[in-house]
């Protein structure tokens, strides 16, 4: 072993203090010939595992260990001011009892003692210092901190409580040598005394936060970025001391054992703790709880029985190849020992459907019998009609287990959670971890923030960085060769040069835990045996602190289940119960025909706004253009619409129109590819073509598909010399060969699992059919679920809504419900009055039962009297009245100038109910009187401000209503810049909702404003020149026309503004009159073709309004009236727009 030990290591998660990530600590190690590491991160031990197993990769023994923060009381004492700075103490796990002792101490830490930081107690470290050896840390431990204020007493006296904590042999005064701290010195004289006097050991460390010496400088960024700071904040944290960097780096044996030359056992005793800790963590072997069993049961006793019992209930007849597929599907899952899991997955998908909570799989569980016969897939997705395999899934050859991840409802994700914590015990799941790694646009960012440049300058660095993509990362040193204009400004800009360097550096540090959007694990007892666990500081949920990985199958083994919650799951789930409301039918899914034409001439319309998968601009294109008529197709555009296989797309369509066009290269291949029109579109068929026409085993066909998707060129080229010699010599032409490896190579790594297609298809289509069936009743579901995650959707829902001739109704206490409802006199929708402001759901249940069970409310006072002691305060009652939900019972101006006079009738009454109860024992109140001041109603644009601000959005109509063409033909709708690239120049026209002025680093003011038309909002940022010129127009409620080019910092698109100019107020007046006809100028290079895509799309907003073609004729031009009739709207023009550039279209 090594003559020296790094005992006080930190990795980047110890967040935004340590730089170090872990393969390069443990590397650094392996350099300077050293045997051993530590790892101890902040009050941790988020790394712990993959530190384990790299050092074991690397042959490096590592000590798994954590710097704990002891609390100077109890640990439940969280008292300001006095339990705000807790003691550092260092802990190693010596063999296996230490490490779960570590477990333990971190996760009470986070769970029991979090103040500000995660802190332990004396005592509780007393109840678990077994298999534990201690040392005292930096000068933020305990008693090197009494040390460093020379306190010899204080130092020995918690010494002496450490000692009957830690026997001596378990008990290290660290030193460190830091020279440009003076304090280090006068404290270590005093540990080197301590130690003397008590016989205690004492061990060398640098406190290592960093590896090389030269990255002192990026680990002071990162805590600038930890603490909001720039670096040329004086008064703020940092590791320096006299204006110098302290070095904390990853010092060499050689360098520690001359710095600490005078105190030689110092460097030994490393060696020997390094030598005292052997542990064995065991990786890589499932550990799955014990799934409760009927008596007299066993595992596969009762999976076979629950088989045999719900296997009739999803095919009308059991098939002798059914029969024969789930007997080899249930001889492998018990050949694997994976009966348990099954049980315990088909029971929580049997716990969902009781409670009727939509699920859905992903990936390739649908392809398995057994899955489909115990329910866990949907009953319409029989793997043999779909001819979707089982090996995908689950093979004799494949060494990971099977993973079954479940879709839910995003409503009744915490009830399936909450479901599987009681049934396995509380003490036994957990969500898991997740980390937010500083990427390289972020990375660039942040740096340029902390040295003080610019805005504009970190912006314009960042954009430079080429986009990733899911498998292929771009950092900042492959960028800097990628692309010439950043490289330029590297070599010559010295500014760029340091802000790049320095990010790059900090490129992949972890930057914050988070929860995993769907991982929960169980564990067969108590999981904290496992891994330690943390509270979610957000929502407070109970977190592993290992990641998926060291958590799950490849780290400490156990089962990981992904349970995502799914939006559009929930919509359908509404949807349901909102038509068992308004038309008594008890709807089940799994009884809807998959052949439904109503559903498939929805598609064919591209109406596809709200259907899963099928909504975005491109999509709706591409499902007009292909007019789908079976669950096949839908399949195919959910596997090709991705970056890559979009290429197949036309084909696809052309064969689809032109069925003489699908053509095999090998008659073979039709079994294969008969239901995606003979294109290889999913990653199923590449390796179905290798075992069926190739001979591949599927363990062969494994290594083939990890080949050709990560394309890895050596195992590429063996591959491809493999597939020929063994397709040849089955029968295949070599010239046909060569074809078919050249589409599979152009394919293959873009690959979509078959399996995945098919299931997220068959929600596409279940969405599409209650679209098209029940309209009113999917587009409040789908309004109800918008609301609750993003407004700017609402606006997009509200505008699908008014084209399908579906009024939404300002909310009002007598006729909306507590979301999104439907009244089925009218079909009209009511805006749901939990999505007030300040309102809130308990407020809106309660008026909305007292409604039901009462009826409706006559007046104002009959209101107040019903659920003036029930829920009315002074927020509620002023919300409901701005945003119009009491204007059927009293105007909005008079409640809020009344308002204290409302609150003393609902406080007198309330007194009197009181009385009342006490005198003869009833509840009912005396009706409210009201004497209020009469007052002018509210304007019009006074309504739509309170609108704007309770609702999120305007309802009863829109401040620019009225400005439609105007609005047009002075710019592009806001909802179609979606579809523009970065740096497009556009121009847009609508109004200015917020403006927001901010100050540079330089002092000049700069400005954001969010500019709103119809169909939606967006983002202007307005830099200094640009706000120099016209400060006085960038102003709220202004209509405006502004010029700039299109950015998409971190994915969200914005507009740097160029220039802006005020609505003409003359002009507004004579565009406002209303336009009687669409005239559509069509330019020469108008084909039939076009003409037929216009003719689409003016079908889909049927109106009043006569449609004009002006057509060329004789070097003139004529007007033909066409039959069809539509309405004024906005994202129509657009659209005929796009479609006819050349061409001129204006509502006249």
């Amino acid at each position: 072993m090594k003559n020296f030990v790094h005992l006080h290591v930190h990795s980047h998660y110890s967040l935004l203090d340590g730089l170090g990530k872990i393969p390069d600590l443990v590397s650094r190690a392996k350099e300077m010939g050293m045997d051993t590491l530590a790892l101890t991160d902040h009050g941790v031990m988020y790394g712990a595992i993959e530190f384990y197993q790299e050092c074991k990769k690397q042959d490096i023994k590592p000590i798994i260990g954590v710097e704990i923060y002891v609390s100077p009381r109890k640990m439940t004492d969280k008292e300001p001011g006095i339990d705000k700075t807790p003691y550092h103490l260092v802990l190693l796990a010596q063999n296996e009892a230490g490490y779960l002792n570590l477990l333990k101490i971190t996760t009470a830490a986070h769970l029991e003692g979090y103040y500000y930081k995660p802190r332990v107690d004396k005592a509780y470290l007393k109840k678990h210092s077994e298999g534990l050896i201690a040392t005292t840390a930096c000068l933020g431990g305990e008693i090197p901190s009494h040390a460093k204020n020379g306190n010899i007493k204080a130092a020995e006296d918690a010494l002496l409580e450490y000692l009957e904590i830690f026997d001596k042999d378990h008990f290290y005064l660290e030193l460190q040598d830091h020279p440009k701290i003076p304090e280090q010195k006068k404290a270590n004289k005093i540990l080197i005394h301590l130690a003397e006097k008590h016989g205690i050991g004492l061990i060398a460390t640098n406190d290592v936060h960093y590896i090389n010496k030269d990255d002192a400088e990026a680990q002071d960024v990162l805590l600038c970025i930890q603490t909001g700071k720039f670096l040329s904040d004086t008064n703020r944290m940092s590791m320096t001391a006299g204006g110098e960097f302290i070095d904390i780096s990853f010092r060499s044996p050689e360098e520690m054992i001359e710095t600490f030359k005078e105190t030689p056992e110092a460097i030994t005793n490393t060696v020997k703790i390094a030598e005292s800790c052997n542990l064995e963590i065991e990786l890589g072997k499932f550990k799955f709880p014990p799934f409760p069993l009927p008596e007299g049961e066993t595992y596969e006793t009762y999976l076979r029985k629950l088989i045999d019992e719900r296997l009739p209930k999803v095919v009308d007849v059991v098939t002798p190849e059914m029969k024969e597929r789930i007997d080899y599907e249930f001889g492998v899952i018990k050949d694997k020992g994976y009966l348990g899991y099954f049980l315990i997955v088909q029971d929580f998908f049997h716990w969902a459907k009781e409670h009727e909570i939509p699920t859905n799989t992903r990936g390739s569980a649908a392809g398995c019998c057994v899955s489909f016969a115990l329910g866990i897939t949907a009953p319409k997705l029989n793997p043999l009609d779909f001819n979707l395999p089982f090996e995908r899934f689950l093979n004799p050859f494949r060494p990971s287990a099977p993973d079954i991840d479940i879709d839910i409802a995003d409503s009744g994700r915490d009830d399936l959670i909450a479901y599987v914590t009681e049934k396995y015990g509380a003490d036994r799941v957990a969500q898991i971890c997740t980390f937010g790694t500083m990427a390289a646009k972020a990375a660039i960012r942040d740096v340029a923030r902390v040295l003080g440049f610019p805005y504009d300058f970190g912006d314009y660095l960042s954009k430079l960085i080429p986009l990733s993509t899911q498998t292929h990362y771009i950092g900042i040193k492959d960028s800097i060769n990628l692309v010439a204009e950043l490289k330029s400004k590297y070599e010559t800009d010295p500014d760029t040069r340091r802000t790049l360097d320095l990010a790059a550096r900090l490129e992949g540090c972890a930057r914050h835990a988070s929860v995993h959007a769907a991982g929960i694990v169980i564990a067969p007892e108590e999981i904290t045996n496992f891994t330690p666990l943390m509270r979610d500081n957000k929502g407070g949920r109970i977190v592993t602190q290992y990641e998926m990985h060291a958590v799950g199958e490849d780290g400490v083994g156990l089962i990981k289940m992904d349970f995502l919650g799914l939006a559009n799951l929930t919509i359908i789930q509404n949807v349901l119960k909102i038509i068992k409301k308004t038309r008594n039918i008890d709807l089940n899914l799994d009884d809807i025909p998959i052949d439904d034409p109503k559903a498939f001439e929805l598609l064919a319309r591209g109406e596809t706004i709200g259907v899963f998968q099928l909504e975005s601009e491109g999509m709706r294109k591409y499902i007009k253009e292909l007019k789908p008529t079976t669950i096949f197709d839908i399949m195919a555009m959910v596997a090709l619409y991705r970056p890559g296989p979009m290429a197949f797309i036309p084909e696809y369509i052309m064969r689809k129109r032109n069925p003489a066009r699908i053509k095999y290269l090998d008659p073979r291949m039709e079994k294969i590819l008969k239901n995606s029109l003979g294109l290889i579109v999913y990653q199923d068929d590449v390796l179905m073509i290798a075992i069926e026409l190739a001979g591949y085993n599927w363990q062969e066909v494994d290594k083939f598909r990890k080949a050709i998707g990560k394309k890895i060129v050596k195992e590429m080229s063996a591959q491809k010399e493999k597939f020929f010699s063994q397709i040849i010599e089955r029968g295949m032409k070599e010239e046909i060969a060569i074809d078919l490896w050249t589409q599979i190579e152009t394919f293959a790594g873009y690959g979509f699992n078959k399996s995945h297609a098919a299931s997220y298809g068959l929600v596409a289509y279940q969405t599409a059919y209650l679209k098209s069936h029940f309209p009113s009743e999917y587009m409040a579901a789908l309004l109800t679920s918008e609301q609750a995650r993003d407004l700017d959707k609402v606006a997009f829902a509200l505008q699908e809504t008014k084209r399908m001739n579906i009024a939404v109704l300002p909310p009002d206490v007598n006729k909306s419900f507590v979301d999104f409802g439907v009244i089925p006199e009218t079909w009209e929708i009511s805006y749901a009055l939990a999505s007030i402001k300040n309102v809130g759901k308990q407020s809106a249940e309660t008026i909305v039962e007292e409604r039901k069970t009462n009826g409706l409310f006559k007046d104002f006072p009959d209101f107040l009297q019903r659920l003036g002691g029930k829920v009315l305060n002074k927020k509620i009652i002023e919300a409901l009245a701005q945003a119009g939900a009491l204007d059927s019972l009293i105007e909005r101006n008079r409640v809020l100038v009344n308002i204290d006079i409302i609150l003393k009738s609902i406080s007198d009454q309330n007194k009197a109910a009181a009385n009342q109860m006490g005198l003869f024992g009833e509840t009912a109140l005396p009706k409210a009187e009201l004497h209020l001041i009469d007052v002018p109603p509210a304007d019009k644009k006074q309504k739509l401000t309170w609108e704007k601000e309770l609702l999120g959005m305007y309802v009863s109509e829109h401040p620019l209503e009225g400005l439609e063409r105007l609005l047009m033909q002075a710019g592009t709708p806001i909802i179609t810049l979606k579809e523009k690239k970065k740096d497009d120049q556009v121009t847009i026209a609508g109004m200015i909702t917020m403006a927001k002025k901010i100050t540079t680093k330089k002092g000049d003011p700069m400005l954001f404003a969010q500019i709103e038309d119809q169909t939606g909002k967006i983002e202007a940022v307005v830099f200094p020149r640009v706000l120099e010129k016209d400060q006085d127009k960038w102003v709220a409620d202004k209509i405006v026309v502004v010029k700039g080019r299109i950015s998409d910092k971190d994915g969200q698109i914005n507009l740097i503004a160029s220039s802006i100019n005020i609505l003409d107020e003359d002009q507004k007046i004579v565009e406002t009159a209303e336009p009687t006809r669409l005239l559509i100028h069509l330019s020469k290079d108008a084909t039939r073709e076009k003409l037929a895509e216009v003719k689409e799309i003016l079908a889909n907003y049927p109106g009043e309004l006569a449609v004009i073609l002006k057509v060329a004729q004789n070097g003139g031009f004529t007007e033909v009236q066409t039959k069809a009739k539509v309405m004024r709207d906005y994202t129509m023009l657009q659209k005929l727009k796009d479609l006819l550039p050349n061409g001129k279209i204006i509502f006249d």
